[in-house]
Formats: structure tokens, sequence, C-alpha cells
């Protein structure tokens, strides 16, 4: 899968706090704790890209079942207003 961010973009340093233990387990397993991290960010933002996405399609879907609900229905609003 083509990643969806700019993976040739220039890297610059960050403050990041983490637990010193964590940290010295992932070093036992990778000298390469900034690649760790950064595989660990754009996955991140794909589930959640793919989340957010899952999310807008349910509300469509919702809207969609509510409309036809009213077109065959009528609208309850207006069945039972006082005006």
């Amino acid at each position: 899968m083509k990643p969806r961010y700019d993976v040739t973009a220039r890297k610059r340093p960050v403050n990041v706090t983490l637990n010193e233990d964590l940290v010295a387990r992932v070093r036992e397993l990778t000298p390469n704790l900034s690649g760790v991290i950064e595989t660990l960010l754009a996955d991140f933002l794909e589930k959640d890209r793919v989340r957010r996405t899952a999310e807008r399609a349910a509300i469509r879907a919702a809207v969609a079942t509510w409309n036809e609900f009213a077109e065959k229905s009528g609208s309850f609003a207006e069945e039972h207003s006082m005006l």
C-alpha cells in the first residue's frame, strides 16, 4: 500500500516524552527508535482515516434510511404539530 504522506519529506527533531523502561525494551529490539515511531504514526493515521471513512459512510446510510422512512411515512413532526 502506498503511504498517504510524503515519505521523502525532510526529517526534523521533535521532543517526545516516553516511558524510560519502554524505550529501553524497544532499543533491545531495534536501534532505530525514530523509524519505529514513524511507522506507528503512519499506521495510526491510516487507521484513523479508515475509521473516519466508515463513520461518514454510516452517517450517510442513517440519513438515507431516515429520508426513505420520511418519504414513505411522512413527517412525525408534521403529524403531531400544534401549529
